[in-house]
């Protein structure tokens, strides 16, 4: 059962929009990211316990999925990956397909792999580890 709970949109213009569009077509439209295919992952805040959603490239694999927490290379990890770690039993949109997921985040060869996958869909990844000092979380999630 997906998350439930008021939904807080992101303070971000951009955020907010990309996942109004993806779930008012149902998953059918608003499905990418500057041409890449992306999904939409629901966390709950770890303060509010509002349902936060943000849209993230998808890498898929094998029936899994991984989400990288980049934040573009800042020197702070992503709220959604705080609330994440928080409560790791999330809820992933992939196009039409509503999923409920566990996430683990990965370390050793398994992020080595996943870590390969995710730069394989955006590149730019690599690019996000050289501006900061933290090793930018790869998270796993599984269909629970």
């Amino acid at each position: 059962m997906p998350i439930e709970g008021e939904y807080e949109p992101s303070p971000e213009g951009w955020v907010r929009t990309q996942v109004a569009e993806y779930e008012e077509s149902g998953g059918t439209s608003g499905t990418t990211l500057r041409d890449v295919p992306c999904v939409v992952l629901w966390t709950r805040g770890r303060s509010s316990g509002k349902v936060h959603k943000n849209p993230l490239m998808r890498v898929e694999h094998d029936g899994s999925w991984a989400v990288v927490a980049s934040n573009g290379g800042a020197p702070a990890h992503p709220q959604w990956y705080r609330n994440l770690v928080a409560e790791p039993d999330v809820t992933l949109q992939d196009g039409p397909d509503v999923v409920d997921v566990h996430a683990r985040v990965v370390e050793g060869d398994e992020r080595v792999a996943w870590w390969a996958r995710a730069t394989d869909v955006w590149p730019d990844y690599d690019r996000y580890q050289e501006r900061t000092d933290r090793q930018i979380p790869v998270v796993v999630l599984d269909p629970r």
